[in-house]
């Protein structure tokens, strides 16, 4: 994308419902609006922000460490490495999200509409914090089912909220150790929402029964992940998606950090 096609995708978001939007979700106005709030709106609203400083295992990091943040959406995970990171790259298959952190990058801020009630909008701008040094970060299309060789290997990958928005999940967690440095880290956080509209249902990692016995994701996130990981910490951590003034979602994603084994 050049960067005249990227500035023209980055306009402001229009002021429409989200039912006027027939494009699919993360593709729309609403999704837009809806993660802008959540990565850049502050307390509860800025999850991204506390996946990583509740997540990274800052000490443990070597000298200039990169960092990759699968399922960036719209960036802010991705900042708050640079804090901590010398290079981050963040990808997400979102097309719109990308130009959004595209611009963020650039500018330091992008303004946009969120929905108060029916068609009434309130203007806006996330802001990506002065104390992070944009320059560290690039964003680029990609799927994280299929990650390029070339991207090289990382000392942390994050993965919030997303192995529940794959088609084949279990494909993904596969090449991560690929991927990662010796005593490298992965975050990874989810409520663990399995839809068919996102995951077959014969690659769910959990949220069914099997011989009579319900089967968990974190237990089968383990069974993956186990062989070539050491899981470090586990724990909960609440975020907040505000659809518009009156309407919120609260949802409560399990965070666990492992580390790749010599």
């Amino acid at each position: 994308m050049s960067v005249a096609e990227n500035e023209r995708r980055c306009t402001p978001l229009k002021n429409h419902p989200p039912s006027a939007m027939p494009r699919p979700y993360y593709e729309s106005d609403r999704a837009a609006a809806e993660y802008l709030l959540l990565h850049y709106g502050g307390g509860r609203s800025n999850f991204p922000a506390r996946c990583v400083a509740q997540g990274l295992q800052a000490r443990s990091l070597p000298p200039a460490p990169r960092g990759l943040d699968l399922g960036c959406a719209v960036g802010r995970s991705t900042f708050e490495l640079a804090r901590r990171c010398a290079e981050v790259v963040g990808l997400d298959s979102s097309a719109r999200f990308i130009a959004i952190a595209r611009h963020l990058q650039k500018h330091g801020s992008f303004p946009f509409q969120s929905v108060e009630e029916g068609r009434l909008t309130r203007p806006r701008r996330a802001v990506v914090p002065a104390a992070i040094d944009r320059r560290r970060v690039r964003f680029a299309r990609g799927d994280a089912m299929n990650l390029p060789s070339d991207l090289g290997l990382f000392d942390v990958i994050l993965m919030a909220n997303l192995i529940d928005r794959l088609g084949h999940p279990g494909k993904c967690l596969a090449q991560l150790r690929h991927f990662l440095q010796p005593g490298g880290q992965l975050i990874i956080t989810s409520p663990y929402t399995w839809l068919v509209e996102y995951t077959p249902r014969r690659r769910w990692l959990g949220g069914f029964w099997r011989h009579g016995r319900p089967v968990k994701t974190f237990g089968t996130l383990r069974q993956i992940l186990s062989p070539h990981f050491r899981l470090v910490s586990r724990r909960d951590l609440p975020f907040l998606i505000r659809e518009h003034a009156r309407k919120f979602q609260l949802g409560l994603a399990e965070a666990s950090v492992w580390l790749r084994r010599p």
